[in-house]
């Protein structure tokens, strides 16, 4: 078993949550790294939806709170941005969870909630017939210092191996998710069955695609996992991590004496 990469899970805030090591130091996540380098202009409009859908669906609730003063009015209010896509995460998490079993073609007990999520991944397992190489797997570069986790890399009967990513957010596939298949695609390493690490390479990954699976169905996209799109992701990675330094640019408070 590798002694160099490891995810390592725990609970913060009791949400489950993870990080990556590389030989013993912290490494980045991939998701993480795209989350903090890339804009995302579509956040506030969506936070002022989720607000006001908010206290159009809990308008009594928000009459019974009056009487609590002004202040926590505004925090319930601030919160439903986060309630939802606590929500979401939660929801994709259980998807994922499921999806692993289903492709090992065990039997799983599904929530009612999540029942139309798991019926659309069953029939895309159906109609892809895909025979899975990886499942959940680690994936680690050493060279760029990322890390993450790949859904599913497997071989298709209509055409060469492939890299798979479940999607369940609302609004469809982002174009990041390029970047992230990219990243994981041209990672050098991953692990093993054993925990042992691998080259990456050696898998032959020749395509990749987002599968968005939805109560109501699912779709297949393909995306772009070519040597340009992943440079993009390395430019992505470098502004995030220059995004985290930006205090220490500014010194501090100055007198006429320094600026002399």
């Amino acid at each position: 078993m590798s002694a160099g990469i490891k995810r390592i899970d725990s609970t913060y805030r009791g949400k489950p949550t993870h990080h990556y090591k590389i030989d013993g130091q912290k490494a980045d996540g991939v998701t993480t790294l795209i989350g903090d380098g890339l804009p995302k202009p579509a956040l506030l409009p969506w936070g002022i939806k989720a607000v006001a859908e908010y206290a159009a669906d809990h308008l009594d609730r928000l009459v019974e709170m009056q009487p609590m003063g002004r202040e926590a009015l505004v925090a319930a209010l601030k919160q439903a941005p986060y309630t939802e896509r606590d929500l979401a995460a939660k929801r994709g998490t259980e998807v994922h969870d499921l999806a692993e079993k289903l492709i090992h073609g065990a039997e799983v007990e599904v929530p009612e909630e999540l029942a139309g999520h798991v019926d659309s991944c069953v029939r895309f397992l159906d109609q892809w017939k895909l025979a899975p190489v990886l499942v959940e797997s680690v994936v680690a570069s050493r060279r760029w210092n990322y890390a993450g986790t790949l859904d599913v890399v497997a071989d298709c009967p209509s055409g060469p191996r492939a890299i798979f990513d479940y999607k369940t957010a609302r609004s469809g596939i982002y174009g990041e998710t390029a970047l992230q298949l990219a990243a994981y695609a041209h990672a050098e390493v991953y692990l093993d069955a054993d925990g042992d690490e691998q080259p990456m390479a050696d898998l032959g990954i020749e395509r990749a695609f987002a599968v968005w699976l939805r109560e109501d169905g699912f779709d297949v996209y393909p995306v772009d996992i070519s040597e340009q799109t992943f440079k993009t992701f390395c430019h992505v990675a470098y502004v995030a991590r220059q995004a985290r330094r930006l205090r220490d640019l500014v010194g501090s408070p100055a007198t006429p004496e320094v600026a002399a």
